[in-house]
Formats: structure tokens, sequence, C-alpha cells
């Protein structure tokens, strides 16, 4: 009941923003506010990024339970004022809140899989977790649609109450944790740095190219506050008793190549998402909700190669083959679908899809995995967190660096086939594939080059993101997986923080950092007390 209930709270955040994403062109039809349709989603995601690693660390601190409580009833409120929106900027401002929720379920439940199950078992509740991930993905679309066509947009928001509900009522009645006290302060000037220059950055990416030209005073002045932000980010969490995002754990060098690859994956994987259904649904001719069918075969490669490599890992302990050969397909499928153009068949963009869509099945439980697996306990929510939010960020900068890129190839096609009045006519589609028919012939035989070029350009450049991710694979040293959370009998070894754990067959070595100690076996010992309770008990059977 635990593990469904931790499912049920990551389904509600995964799957807000593709259900939310076939809804826009009928929220924008009752609020008005198309020039604001971006902020719709970059508040949502901008609230899951700043927020994430302040859920991480405050679980450490506080308790896992009561803090995921916490994100779950957040994010139901800006679900539930979301739904009531009388104007765009109130929805923008709600789907902020709504994001600051949704960054505590995905860290936390992460962090509670991480606190009641042994890596050595955890392969395959990941794979659980990313096949939740991959039906959010795909699932969200067809959903979305039929949400907003058979009950209205509001319903988008309203369907997260009863869903969450549940998963806040399991939560609250079965999951048993160990309770924590501390009279440690939270570091808020850490937290606050960290947020204005993430914000910053995803601000250029959102702004750079589109609201201001690159070079313009607004882009250039967000990129000093940023990096001054950040620099000033690290001088703080250095001197910080209870840093939110403790730097030491980047000095492991498992854990700074997994994060690097995390935020590649997420990169091209939300760019890929993005793109595709346009190109379904412009070039191929497919509806909004048969664009969500189409994508089914990268799902199903999701679905069971996550499935499958969570059990191998579970039985043999091994996952170093796992990112190298998830990045190598993930590269393959991207670049297949680079030759994508107005001629490929879905049949063949299906089979390109699923070697994609394999290869993220591959990768994706790999992620969190290693990157928990590098730390010790008491950082567990800062690896999750750590893990979440570079992932969230390699998103926010794929959609909104593949969108300018995908943006000028289509002007410029559009330019060269018709000229530039016969692109001013293209560009008033506005991408909605049921205004393409009122175009002039040429101009729609232009404009679907001009999508297909721009689908080119992105899926070119996230293959060359994605050998990037697959070259950092090979550098991730197999670190033998913990048995458990209880008995900690051996410290990293003489290869220091990049270095395997050392353990002899039939015992438990969790892997140690430099602040191991005393402090570190109590709370170990107290997760396999809580573990031992819920399982005995009956009450959180995972």
């Amino acid at each position: 009941m635990v593990m469904f209930a931790l499912l049920t709270a990551m389904l509600l955040a995964m799957l807000d923003n593709m259900v939310i994403g076939t809804a826009m062109p009928t929220i924008v039809g009752d609020l008005g506010g198309m020039d604001h349709l971006s902020w719709v989603v970059t508040a949502y995601t901008l609230g899951t990024a700043v927020s994430t690693p302040l859920w991480g660390k405050l679980g450490d601190m506080f308790g896992r339970k009561g803090v995921f409580l916490t994100a779950i009833v957040l994010f139901l409120l800006g679900s539930a004022l979301s739904g009531m929106s009388q104007t765009m900027g109130q929805l923008i401002g709600f789907r902020a809140v709504q994001g600051l929720g949704a960054g505590g379920l995905m860290v936390g439940a992460f962090a509670i899989m991480g606190e009641l199950i042994p890596p050595r078992e955890r392969g395959k509740y990941q794979g659980m977790m990313a096949s939740v991930m991959s039906f959010a993905t795909v699932g969200g679309p067809l959903i979305g649609g039929a949400i907003t066509d058979h009950w209205g947009w509001r319903w988008s928001f309203y369907i997260n109450l009863p869903v969450g509900a549940v998963a806040l009522a399991l939560v609250g009645t079965v999951l048993r944790l160990p309770a924590r006290k501390s009279t440690a302060r939270v570091d808020y000037w850490g937290a606050g740095l960290l947020a204005i220059g993430i914000t910053s950055l995803v601000l250029i990416t959102t702004w750079g190219g589109g609201e201001y030209d690159w070079i313009s005073a607004q882009i250039l002045g967000l990129g000093v506050l940023g990096v001054a932000a950040l620099v000033t980010f690290v001088a703080v969490e250095r001197r910080a008793a209870e840093p939110v995002l403790p730097l030491h754990v980047f000095r492991d060098a498992n854990f700074s190549l997994i994060i690097l690859v995390g935020f590649l994956t997420g990169f091209v994987m939300f760019g890929a998402m993005t793109f595709l259904p346009l190109f379904q649904q412009t070039v191929q001719g497919a509806s909004a909700t048969n664009s969500g069918l189409l994508l089914l075969p990268m799902m199903i490669g999701m679905t069971a190669f996550s499935l499958i490599v969570g059990r191998i890992t579970t039985a043999t302990g091994r996952y170093k083959v796992f990112p190298i050969a998830g990045g190598a397909l993930m590269t393959v499928g991207l670049l297949l679908l680079a030759t994508m153009d107005t001629g490929t068949s879905r049949f063949t963009s299906g089979v390109h899809m699923a070697v994609l869509g394999a290869g993220m099945g591959l990768l994706m439980p790999m992620l969190l995995l290693i990157a928990q697996n590098s730390v010790e306990m008491k950082d567990m929510g800062v690896a999750s967190s750590s893990s979440t939010l570079f992932r969230t960020i390699g998103s926010s900068f794929g959609v909104a660096i593949f969108g300018v890129l995908f943006t000028r190839q289509v002007k410029e096609t559009m330019s060269d086939r018709v000229g530039a009045k016969g692109a001013e006519v293209g560009s008033g589609a506005r991408l909605d594939p049921s205004e393409l028919d009122k175009l002039p012939a040429a101009v729609k035989d232009a404009y679907l080059h001009a999508v297909s070029d721009g689908t080119h350009q992105v899926f070119f450049w996230g293959t060359l993101i994605s050998l990037i991710a697959f070259a950092a694979a090979w550098f991730v040293k197999e670190v033998p997986l913990r048995g458990g959370p209880q008995k900690p009998v051996a410290a990293r070894g003489a290869e220091g923080a990049g270095g395997a754990v050392a353990a002899r067959a039939g015992e438990v070595a969790p892997v140690a950092g430099p602040a191991g100690g005393s402090a570190d076996a109590r709370e170990a010992d107290a997760g396999a007390v809580a573990s031992d309770r819920a399982t005995a008990g009956g009450t959180a059977r995972v």
C-alpha cells in the first residue's frame, strides 16, 4: 500500500504538465493571454526546480512523512486554485504554487523509497517508478484531451483532487518512518540564492531570442544576476551548518557523473516529448488524441526495459552496463528521429520512437539508484533532490533551447520557400494543425517542410547532447550496492570519494562519506527498525 501511495503521488506530479499541455489551446481561448502561454508551463517548472533541494533537506532534518504530506497538500491547493482561475495571471501564479508542491512529491517519493528499501532490492521498484513516468509522459495527452473535450479544461486541474486525496490518506495512515527532531536552522540564504540563480537561468532560456535579444540588457542582466547568485550560493553553502545542498556530495565522482548524465537525459527527453506530437499532428496529419496513441511505441519501450533492468539489477547487483547501453540506444533513437521528413510514415517513426524508449528505459532507473548509492544514509534526501533537481533543470533548458532552434529553422525554411510575405502567413497558423487547411496550398506545403526541418534540428542537436551523456556513462564506476540500511560495516576504500565500497559477502556495506560516524549508524539502525516494524505489522508492504 505504501508503494501504491508513493506511485500515486508521483503520478500526480508527472501527469500534470502532460495533461495541461493538451488543454492549453482551450485555456487560452477562455482566459486569453496568448502572449503569456509559455508562462503556464514555465511557472510550474520554476516552482518545481527551486523547491526541489529545499524539500529534500527538510525531509532529512524533520522526517520525510510530514514533509511529504505537506507537499501533497500544497500541490492539491495549487490544483484547486488553478481550476478556479479567472485570468491568465491568476493561473500562472497558482501554477507556481502547484509546482512548489510537485517538487516535494517527486523528492519525497524517491527519498521514502530509498529509506524503506535496501539498494539491492531498490532496482525493481525504481523500474516501477520509471514505468509511471513513461505512462504519464504518453498517457497525459490522451487523458488531457478526453477531460477537456468532455468536462472542460478546469477539470484538468480538479481531477488531481480525488486522486491526491487517496494518496494523502494512504500516506497518512500506513506509512511508518522513524520520527526526526532537529534544532538545526533551515538554510534560507542558500535556498534563496539557489532559487534566484536557477530562476535567472531558466528565464534566460525562456526569454532569450524571443521576448528579448540575446544581447539585450534584460538577458545580460539576468545572466549577471544568475552567475552572482550561484557564486554566492557556493560560498554560503561552504559555511552553512545545515546547507540546503551539501556540496560535499559532489566530491564523489560517481555522484557527479550520474547527475551530469541525468541533466543531459532530461535535456533531450523532454525536448523529444515536446516536438514529437507537433511533428505528428502537423506533418503526419494526426489528431491530438491520435498523436498520443502514436507515442505508444516509445512508452512500451520505456516501460518494458525499465522493468527488465530493475529486476536484473535486483537479482545480480550489477548495473554499470545499463547507463552505457541506455545512452547508446537513446543516441541511436534520436539520430533516427532526426532523419524524419514529410514522407516518413507513422510506422517508421514508431520504430524510431521504440528505440528511443528502450534507451530511456535502460537509463532512467539507474539515475537515482546510482546517485543514492553514492552517498551515506543521512544524505539520501540530498541525493534524491539533486537527481530530480538537475533533471528538471535539464528539461527546462532542453525545451527552451530546442524551441529556439525549432522556431529559427521554421522561419528560415518558410522564407526560403515562399518569401517573407508567405512566411508571415505561415507563422499566423501558430503551429495549430487545425489552421493549416486555411493556408494557400504553396504556403501549407512550405509550412509542412518547415516543421519537418525544425524537427530535424531538434533531434540532430539532441543526438549530440545524448552522445555526451553516453560518453559520461562510460566513466561511472560500479560501486557494489548496499544490502540494507542497517549495520554499517564498511566505509569507502582507498579509492576515495569515487571509489568502491568494501564489503564482504553477506554483509551490509553502506557508502560512508566524509561525515561518517555514530550518527550515521544510529540513523541507519532507525531506518532498519522502521522497515522491520512496517513488514511485521503489515502496514507498509512495499
